[in-house]
């Protein structure tokens, strides 16, 4: 059965409702999120929005208090499902590297050969409003990265506009979700004031009904006081959040680029002026997803390999590397053999032509010579292998046989001039 691509997506990417909604590894921590605006908001309704139900005019219009609280958390809600389950912006990934960026490097020797093999380079220029930006090419993707975008290590994606990874919603914030990002943090800096400024109501109403003071009011509702503080320690939290962006999107910035460059001085080719940069932030038309996770997965065919001609080089390369091996061990047993096979027919040649001048009893003498010479090649030909050391990519002749050669031929010739003085 065919698979589909959610079903063998190689990002870390988490799935649920058949690929319909998209999270990132770390999605358990939304359930934090969803609590931390849940729990206060429902403690509010309870303790605090219920007894403020009589106190407006009309008699029942205090009733609006825990409607707008519901209906502001819910928006928060959806805002935080849209930021959190949607696909940021990820750029689809090549199954293969780009064929017209291969490049050949022949710069390295191995061995006195130079060997090919494929570079990349690792950035290109591309033109952005006239000015030229480096990109960077993505090892894992197999891509040239778009301008403003970033891989994300937590996801494993390449996302365009790239902000950064949020771990409280557990989704990278890129180019289709940042503006529902900016609202849900700005929308949760206003639901933390609503519920500070609704409990403060209700302390003021408690010293006005029973006429006591701030603390005898605190009593009476320290489920105000902890609301308050809680309120005052988040705004802490999403009410820097909401500036900082505000800030980025009138500068057209991205945090990314902020950390990243701000050091740098560089010159901002995205900057079009802070009411350009709002309108395309808010105003404009949310990119479709290049990815279609509920497709099936489209089987390639099979590509031909890329380098032909460079294969069937290394190929070649790596034959003759081996036939040398294979001749260098051939050519070094011959050469043993033949040096042996010398010495003993020159030993032979000499004593052949001193035969007339040597008396018949040291024949024997001569025999017994030539006969433990030629037993010589016999008893060391059964450490040849071993005698044979591998150094700097070729085959030499290790030093303790060149000694033993040596002393074999010195022995040789202070046998011939003793017969020869005899």
């Amino acid at each position: 059965m065919a698979k589909r691509v959610y079903q063998v997506w190689k990002g870390s990417n988490k799935f649920f409702l058949g690929g319909r909604l998209i999270f990132g590894p770390d999605a358990r921590s939304l359930l934090i999120t969803l609590l931390l605006v849940i729990v206060p908001v429902t403690i509010f309704c309870v303790f605090v929005a219920r007894h403020l139900r009589h106190q407006f005019s009309p008699h029942n219009a205090g009733y609006a208090v825990i409607v707008a609280a519901i209906v502001f958390t819910i928006h928060v809600l959806v805002l935080l499902l849209l930021t959190s389950a949607r696909d940021p912006g990820i750029v689809p990934r090549n199954s293969h590297p780009p064929e017209e960026e291969f490049r050949y490097d022949t710069s390295a020797d191995t061995g006195g050969r130079q060997t090919p093999s494929l570079q990349f380079p690792r950035t290109k220029e591309v033109m952005v409003n006239g000015v030229p930006v480096k990109v960077k090419y993505c090892d894992t993707c197999m891509l040239y990265r778009p301008p403003r975008c970033s891989h994300c290590s937590i996801c494993d994606n390449c996302v365009e506009r790239f902000d950064h990874h949020c771990p409280w919603v557990g989704q990278c914030i890129g180019l289709r979700n940042y503006r529902y990002f900016f609202c849900f943090v700005s929308s949760a800096m206003l639901l933390c004031i609503y519920v500070f400024a609704m409990c403060a109501f209700y302390i003021k109403v408690l010293m006005d009904d029973k006429q006591s003071t701030v603390l005898r009011a605190m009593k009476e509702s320290p489920a105000s006081i902890i609301l308050m503080a809680y309120c005052f320690i988040s705004l802490w939290f999403v009410g820097g959040l909401t500036g900082f962006h505000f800030y980025l999107i009138s500068t057209n910035q991205t945090t990314y680029e902020n950390f990243r460059y701000r050091s740098d001085h560089r010159l901002n080719v995205y900057n079009h002026g802070c009411l350009n940069n709002f309108f395309e932030v808010f105003c404009t038309k949310v990119k479709p997803s290049r990815n279609h996770f509920r497709a099936f997965v489209q089987e390639e065919p099979p590509r031909p390999p890329l380098p032909t001609t460079r294969e069937g080089e290394m190929e070649e390369m790596c034959e003759d590397r081996r036939a040398k091996v294979e001749d260098d061990l051939d050519i070094g047993g011959d050469l043993l053999k033949i040096s042996q096979r010398h010495d003993i027919e020159d030993i032979e040649a000499d004593i052949r032509s001193r035969g007339s001048d040597v008396p018949h009893h040291n024949s024997s003498e001569a025999e017994s010579v030539i006969g433990s010479e030629r037993k010589a090649p016999s008893l060391q030909s059964d450490a040849r292998h071993s005698s044979w050391e591998r150094r700097s990519g070729s085959w030499e002749i290790a030093p303790d046989v060149v000694g033993a050669n040596a002393n074999v031929t010195e022995s040789r010739s202070v046998g011939a001039s003793k017969e020869a003085y005899q």
